[in-house]
């Protein structure tokens, strides 16, 4: 139990979610895409009635299609079942921050998929582009740190950590650190660091 989260509201159909929603005003709301009524439908109705409500897509469901769908409905997270207590709240605090997340196996993947486009533009090693400590930031990014924590590791102030994270997302050519982590993995996948 996190003594700044309250549970308000529960609701088992997406109907039912999308009025807590609109009674309610939580700052985050969980759903799962295969609720009853479809958590993606949740998901579009709350973002266009709620906009400033956070939509977390908590779920078994690993199949692509269903992430390219709950984001585009307006989900600031997809998070696969089975995520520590700990992780999730670490995620959560992260979306209300307004960070995106997606479960590192699926983003990858997903993220290869919008991107193909502009993959052709980008050099073989991305890499090549950055200076030591900017690798350094972005390793720690890949890892799941905060800027709070990059910056205590390597003796730095978090505005120090947000800056350098501003030039990594334009030299990559990405528009978050999810898609910077995400890079970061298929580079280390293929080898290219």
């Amino acid at each position: 139990a996190e003594p700044d989260f309250e549970i308000v509201g529960e609701g088992a159909s997406a109907q039912e979610a999308v009025q807590l929603a609109v009674d309610l005003l939580p700052d985050v709301i969980l759903l799962d895409i295969t609720m009853p009524g479809s958590g993606v439908t949740a998901a579009r109705q709350i973002a266009a009635t709620c906009p400033y409500i956070k939509i977390v897509m908590l779920t078994a469901s690993e199949d692509e299609d269903d992430v390219t769908a709950a984001l585009k409905a307006g989900a600031r997270a997809y998070i696969v079942k089975g995520v520590a207590a700990r992780e999730l709240v670490r995620i959560l605090r992260a979306v209300i921050a307004g960070e995106a997340y997606v479960t590192p196996a699926l983003a990858a993947s997903v993220l290869a998929e919008i991107t193909a486009p502009i993959e052709a533009a980008r050099p073989a090693d991305v890499f090549s582009q950055l200076s030591e400590r900017e690798r350094q930031i972005l390793e720690r990014v890949a890892e799941g740190l905060s800027n709070k924590e990059i910056g205590a590791q390597l003796y730095l102030s978090e505005k120090t950590i947000k800056h350098y994270m501003t030039n990594v997302l334009q030299k990559l050519h990405v528009h978050n650190r999810v898609e910077a982590a995400l890079l970061a993995h298929e580079q280390l996948r293929a080898g290219r660091t």
